[in-house]
């Protein structure tokens, strides 16, 4: 029997408007938005991409049908785009956020668009004067299972969140997710840190599985942040992202209960105990005839998750990424923030204080930015 469910997601997001930006960059992330614009045609379109050299220009071009241009001016008067992803090197982000600011185009930055503090500052004082509409394409935070977790400690079952330990990636992305978990806004912290060297057999890359063995240093990085009467463990070595042998690692700790990867306990009172796991739900499987395509992940009997993008065939961090295109087009017409600049600068300064604390061995305590006033 067909699903009552797919069909009638499927014919709301048929009905949705069109997306359509334009990308700015030719790196390895700006393959993604190329990818997610075919596979989901109906819901975004990339109308033009800024690629400074015509040689790759013109394979971009052959490759996705896109038309490219090589200069700013170029690019904003190809037509009306509702806004650009920027996906350049972070030396050159403030700079070209900036250039479409100065042009009113809303800006979907790839990284928060400063790699330093004072990078960070002096663009944000410049964005507030120019009234520049820039948002953060932070996609973790939209990855199904993270989302599930994200909205099972919403849910208000786990009581107050004291705790969060997070082991599932780095910087500022891993800060992101603590952040949210822990419901913390912009509140100072004290860090510590220290970092750990071990081997480890060489894994796949961004192209691919190794040729031949190989051993390789496993760089740890491990911080404690502790935010007043909450705590955060922030744990993460690189090899994580592509290692068929290291796994992530997620817990929350409340008064009423907690998550263990994707496992659930939590009281219903005080005692009648509560436990089960976060449940993938894929199409495709054992004979199913719908397609394949990543339905939603539930708990107990409830859904906490549902794929906005269903039936479309996208990995998890293709489907956060369209999450983040989405939810930039809504903020574009007068919606909520997909992932504000604000918070955005503040991941990345926790993440560089992190950093310093990490390096130099010493207790650091943040203070409050100019962003968080």
């Amino acid at each position: 029997m067909d699903n009552p469910r797919a069909f009638k997601r499927e014919a709301r997001e048929h009905v949705m408007s069109l997306i359509e930006f334009g990308i700015v960059g030719r790196g390895w992330r700006a393959d993604f938005y190329l990818r997610i614009a075919k596979l989901l045609p109906h819901r975004f379109a990339v109308r033009a991409m800024l690629v400074r050299d015509e040689e790759r220009g013109r394979e971009i071009e052959q490759e996705w049908g896109v038309k490219t241009y090589r200069d700013m001016d170029s690019f904003v008067a190809s037509g009306p785009l509702m806004f650009a992803v920027v996906s350049v090197p972070w030396e050159a982000m403030p700079d070209c956020t900036l250039e479409l600011a100065e042009r009113n185009i809303p800006v979907l930055t790839e990284t928060p668009p400063a790699s330093d503090i004072p990078g960070m500052i002096a663009l944000y004082e410049s964005l507030r004067k120019l009234k520049g509409r820039v948002q953060v394409a932070e996609q973790y935070l939209y990855q199904p299972l993270h989302a599930a977790r994200i909205a099972f400690v919403n849910s208000g079952k786990l009581g107050d969140v004291s705790q969060v330990q997070v082991s599932a990636a780095h910087g500022y992305h891993g800060i992101s997710l603590i952040r949210k978990m822990l419901g913390i806004q912009f509140e100072n912290a004290v860090i510590q840190g220290q970092r750990f060297t071990s081997k480890i057999v060489q894994g796949p890359g961004r192209y691919g599985p190794p040729e031949s063995e190989a051993i390789d240093d496993s760089v740890q990085d491990i911080a404690t942040l502790r935010f007043g009467d909450k705590l955060a463990l922030f744990d993460f070595t690189g090899d994580q992202y592509f290692s068929w042998i290291r796994r992530n690692r997620i817990l929350v700790r409340g008064s009423h209960g907690e998550i263990t990867d994707e496992t659930y306990r939590y009281l219903k009172d005080f005692k009648t105990p509560i436990s089960g796991q976060f449940r993938r739900v894929d199409t495709g499987h054992n004979g199913n005839l719908e397609g394949y395509y990543h339905q939603g992940i539930t708990a107990n009997d409830e859904w906490v998750y549902e794929n906005p993008f269903v039936p479309g065939r996208l990995s998890d961090d293709e489907i956060a990424i369209a999450t983040s295109l989405a939810k930039m087009a809504d903020y574009v017409q007068g919606g909520p923030p997909c992932y504000a600049l604000e918070d955005a600068m503040q991941d990345h300064y926790l993440s560089i204080m992190m950093l310093s604390a990490i390096e130099s061995g010493e207790e650091l305590t943040t203070a409050t930015q100019p962003w968080a006033l």
